[in-house]
Formats: C-alpha cells, sequence, structure tokens
C-alpha cells in the first residue's frame, strides 16, 4: 500500500472532530464502506460510516491525529500481506511484525512485512454452500476428555467457554501442540490473541518457541493498549491468514482468544459512533459481525477433487457459568457445538474443568472411527451410571457390590480424565491406557496411579516398536476385540506404564 504523498488523488478530506478511536473527515466524495483512508504521517484508517458532508473513519493507533489533520481515499480495502514467510511472525492484524519485547511497535503503517507479496483482504463473504464438504475427518486433541467425551473434527468450529482462569486459553495451547507434535500432516496455526495484556502475549509466543511450534504457526497479536479499532481486526486477519494457505492446499487450525474481548471492544466503537444501542450496550449487529467471520471456517472442496478445512476454535467468557449470556448464545447458534469449563469443577482441583454433560459437539461424533464410536458409547453409559451411583451413596444406604464396582471404576475413570495441560496423549496410547484401566489391569497399584502409568506410557511412546505395538491393538472396529488384544499383551503394556 502506498504512503500519504503517493496518492494522486485530489479527493482529500479534513478531520474536523476526533472521538478516539473514530475521526470526522470532511471532503470524502465518492467514497465507500470500509474503504482504506490514508492521513498524513502515513497512519491507517477504515470509513465506519457515511453521512451527507462528512464520514466517520475509524483508526488504528494512538495519537498524532488532530483537527485539521489531512487524510486521503485510497480506493481500496483493508488486506494484510501473506504467505509463507508468515510462518514463525508474531505480527498485528495489518501485517506488521511486533518487536521481540513486544514495547517497541508500529501500529497503522503503511506497508507490512515485505514489499510487493501478496495481499489478502480482511473481510470477503463466505464461501457457499456448494463449496463446502462434509466433515468426516477427527482433529485429535490429545486431551482424553476431549477425545472421548466431546471430539472434534476437522472444519468444525467449537466454542470454548467458560470464566475466567478455569482454563480454556490452556487447551488451545495444548490443541496446538497436538495438532503439530501429533500429526503426521500437521496443519497451519493460527493464534489470535484479542486485547491481551502485553505480558501475556509475550508468555504466548515463549510457549510455542519453547516447545518448537512456533516455526508451523502465525499469531496475530493486539494489546489492550492498542486502539479498538486494530483491535476489532484481529480475529479478521487471523481468518485471512488461514484463507491463504487453504487456497494453497494447507488444512489449518484458528484460535480466537477471545470473542467476548472483541465483542466489548466492537461494542466500545459503535457506542463512540453512536450507533444505537441493543441488549448489553451492543450494537444490533454483533451477531452478524461473528457470524460472517465464524462462517469463512469449514471443510471446503477444491477445484482438484479433495478436501482443505479450516478448523475454528473461538473461546467466550461467562460470568459464574451463567450460559445465558448475549454474546455467549449467540456464539452457540453460530458454532457446530461448544466445551463448557466449569468452575466448580475447576476448585474442586479437576483439571481439564470440562462440565462433559454440558458440553455440545454437534458434527464432531461423525468423524469418529467404529472403535472409537464403540468406546464413546460406552464410556458415556458408564458415566451415568456412575452419577446414579454417586447420588445412591449421598444417602448413606448399604450399597451393593455392583454398585461399589461402578464406584471404584468411576474414580479410575476420573483420574484418567483428570490430566495435565502439558502431557499431550497419542490417540493410540489413549486407547491402549483406558483399555488397561477398564480391564482393571492398572490403577489398583499405588505404586503405580494412572496419572504415573499414563506419563511412563507417552515417554515410551518416542520408540518405534512401542508406537507399532499400540497402533496394532486399535487395529479393530469394537471395544470386546480391543480388549481382548489388551489381554493378549497385557505383560508387556503393563510394563510400558510401570517403566520409564
Amino acid at each position: 500500500m502506498k504512503s500519504f504523498v503517493d496518492y494522486k488523488s485530489k479527493n482529500i478530506g479534513i478531520v474536523t472532530e476526533v472521538r478516539f478511536p473514530l475521526v470526522k473527515v470532511k471532503g470524502l466524495k465518492n467514497a465507500f464502506l470500509n474503504e482504506v483512508v490514508v492521513f498524513e504521517h502515513n497512519r491507517l484508517g477504515q470509513i465506519y460510516s457515511l453521512e451527507d458532508s462528512t464520514a466517520d473513519v475509524l483508526v488504528f493507533y494512538k495519537g498524532l491525529l488532530q483537527t485539521g489533520s489531512k487524510g486521503v481515499l485510497t480506493g481500496e480495502k483493508l488486506s494484510l500481506p501473506v504467505g509463507r514467510q508468515m510462518l514463525g511472525q508474531l505480527i498485528d492484524p495489518l501485517g506488521n511484525p511486533l518487536d521481540k519485547d513486544r514495547i517497541k511497535r508500529e501500529i497503522g503503517e503503511v506497508g507490512g512485512i515485505g514489499r510487493k507479496v501478496e495481499r489478502y483482504p480482511l473481510e470477503v463473504k463466505p464461501l457457499g454452500i456448494g463449496k463446502r464438504a462434509r466433515i468426516k475427518k477427527s482433529l485429535h486433541t490429545g486431551i482424553s476428555m476431549v477425545d472421548f467425551l466431546v471430539p472434534l473434527g476437522c472444519g468444525q468450529r467449537e466454542l470454548i467457554l467458560g470464566d475466567r482462569k478455569t482454563g480454556k486459553s490452556a487447551l488451545l495451547r495444548s490443541i496446538a501442540k497436538a495438532q503439530l507434535t501429533c500429526n503426521d500432516n500437521p496443519p497451519v496455526v493460527i493464534y489470535a490473541a484479542v486485547g491481551k495484556r502485553q505480558s501475556e502475549i509475550k508468555a504466548l509466543e515463549e510457549f510455542f518457541e519453547k516447545e518448537g511450534l512456533l516455526k508451523n504457526m502465525v499469531m496475530v497479536a493486539t494489546s489492550s493498549f492498542d486502539s479498538p479499532g486494530l483491535i476489532h481486526l484481529t480475529p479478521f486477519a487471523a481468518m485471512s491468514l488461514a484463507e491463504y494457505f487453504r487456497d494453497n492446499g494447507k488444512d489449518t487450525l484458528v484460535l480466537l482468544d477471545d470473542l467476548s474481548t472483541h465483542a466489548r471492544f466492537y461494542r466500545e466503537i459503535a457506542l463512540l459512533a453512536r450507533r444505537f444501542p441493543g441488549r448489553d450496550s451492543y450494537p444490533g449487529d454483533i451477531f452478524y459481525t461473528h457470524a460472517r467471520l465464524l462462517e469463512r471456517a469449514g471443510n471446503f472442496k477444491t477445484d482438484r477433487g479433495d478436501e482443505i478445512s479450516i478448523t475454528c476454535l473461538p473461546l467466550a467468557e461467562t460470568l459464574e457459568g451463567d450460559l445465558t449470556g448475549y454474546i455467549t448464545t449467540n456464539l452457540m447458534g453460530v458454532t457446530d457445538g461448544h466445551i463448557f469449563f466449569d468452575s466448580n469443577i475447576f476448585y474442586k482441583g479437576r483439571r481439564p474443568a470440562i462440565n462433559a454433560p454440558l458440553s455440545v459437539t454437534r458434527v464432531g461424533k461423525q468423524t469418529q472411527g467404529k472403535l472409537q464410536k464403540s468406546i464413546s458409547r460406552i464410556v458415556n453409559d458408564f458415566l451415568i451410571k456412575y452419577e446414579t451411583a454417586q447420588n445412591i451413596s449421598h444417602f448413606g444406604a448399604e450399597l451393593t457390590d455392583e454398585t461399589k464396582q461402578i464406584l471404584i471404576m468411576g474414580e479410575k475413570i476420573t483420574e484418567f480424565f483428570d490430566q495435565s495441560y502439558n502431557l499431550i496423549l497419542p490417540q493410540d496410547a489413549e486407547t491402549a491406557l483406558f483399555a488397561l484401566i477398564w480391564q482393571r489391569l492398572i490403577g489398583d497399584d499405588p505404586r503405580f496411579p494412572i496419572s504415573v502409568c499414563r506419563l511412563n506410557l507417552v515417554k515410551n511412546y518416542t520408540h518405534l516398536h512401542v508406537q507399532g505395538l499400540l497402533a496394532q491393538l486399535s487395529k479393530v472396529e469394537d471395544m470386546d476385540k480391543l480388549l481382548a488384544n489388551v489381554l493378549k499383551k497385557k505383560e508387556e503394556l503393563i510394563k510400558l506404564c510401570q517403566t520409564d
């Protein structure tokens, strides 16, 4: 994009009012909505609304503009540079690289990474139903509770919601790690940090660098000190990058952290623009804004006859576990399901603090193989029995032997689902570990609790012969055959769980 002095157009407007992050500009003729305006000092803005002789322009930086400043129309819409050179980069929504310390920044500068590079628009119309395909490929998260109870598929839009500090962002990091380390054909991961503290952005980058993941990722970040206009663009920039990789034959995983913050900053912009407020003072088009963003994800047909997916996992924040909030219900209506983090479970020390009965996956189960469907059905049926047995035990009644066995196994399954976010289980290891627990072959020895067995199994999984053994065990179509295979190899499997 050219600088202010390079535009030959005489269509120059004058700033008559500053109402940050909006400025009122007079004299811009033949302007259209969302057109880019370049001001003096090469700062960018975008036309937000039009009146008879003036335009409200949304600016993407703080300071410098004042009454009398000049701006020129460009005839273009917002775009950002794209390409494989973006991998490993930490950028703002306009494509400008952020310094390592996240303090010295150039926000709103004309240009971006590289010169004369391909650019993608930030806002485009989602592809129609004719270009979409049924979601058939599963997305492995490495978190047993999600993979067994709330499975995900490639191309799915699954909302992650819950109260503050209950582990939502930690789950996103774990899923990114699982996809980049346990996948034969790893996707490109795009992480959008929306209006975060600078310390949080730095911690995220350091985590991905330490795990060796950043080389296959792009991080789009804005801090809470940035202009609300720039923060508003963050998830749209992430989705545009995903569409570039999709168009070049690469699956992508988009992590939006988070859309509740995005909605609050969008509300601030709308109120300053004097738009009529709706419920909770949000503008009337907030649902449309998030819907047109999330509809850009999905599983798509290509001209080559294959399929490419954009999987999107947006976050949303609840207040005291209330699922009926305006933004959360909007997002639940747009997405293909949700995973609910319950603060009551979190305070009991359970990790991840997922409330499985209140979580939904609308398309994830159709991506499971026959074995995984069989296991999932058995686990769900058992958890219902376990909850009933717990309710009976609370009354202090004398319990039958069957009820006692259900309670014992329920405690083991609960321990199996309790998992550190830093420990990612390959799918074959998850299946084998569950089968060992279900057969009561591990978990009874106090020297080797399930958490230790899981850690040892993951360590031993690095050996090729172990990978081959566990893969062979899982080459069946139902739970009974799996259990039979496990019994045949029980000595070797128990040894793998008890030695690191």
